[in-house]
């Protein structure tokens, strides 16, 4: 699993911020390593300087191995709280995707229940 960490100019730090963010990804998410192929992080503050209640953000996406990707995004007052806030929304939705597709993948299909209801006479 690859994990690509931007930010954008206003962010300050920006090297020792990407070392942690990647290695707290790559903890979180590292039972769902197999499924994701990379997972982009996207931290800005988006008043750029300004004092906000909640102008910090963060996007995280990961991509899955032959599904569509999934998204969140958490605005939060500093840069940690919206990391560790994205990071906590991207686990669940990750842990609700891929259940709904393990159990997808893991009923049989209708077609034979009903091939196997009808009795040839």
């Amino acid at each position: 699993m690859q994990v690509q960490v931007n930010t954008n100019h206003s962010i300050e730090g920006r090297e020792a911020l990407e070392r942690w963010a990647q290695a707290e990804v790559s903890q979180t998410l590292e039972r769902f390593s197999h499924e994701i192929t990379r997972v982009e992080v996207h931290l800005s503050d988006e008043n750029s300087g300004k004092a906000g209640a909640a102008d910090k953000r963060c996007l995280m996406e990961a991509r899955l191995a032959n599904h569509a990707p999934v998204a969140v995004t958490h605005h939060a007052p500093g840069i940690d709280e919206a990391f560790r806030g994205a990071e906590g929304k991207l686990k669940r939705a990750l842990d609700s995707t891929l259940d709904r597709l393990k159990d997808h993948r893991d009923r049989d299909s209708i077609r034979k229940d009903a091939a196997a209801l009808i009795q040839p006479e």
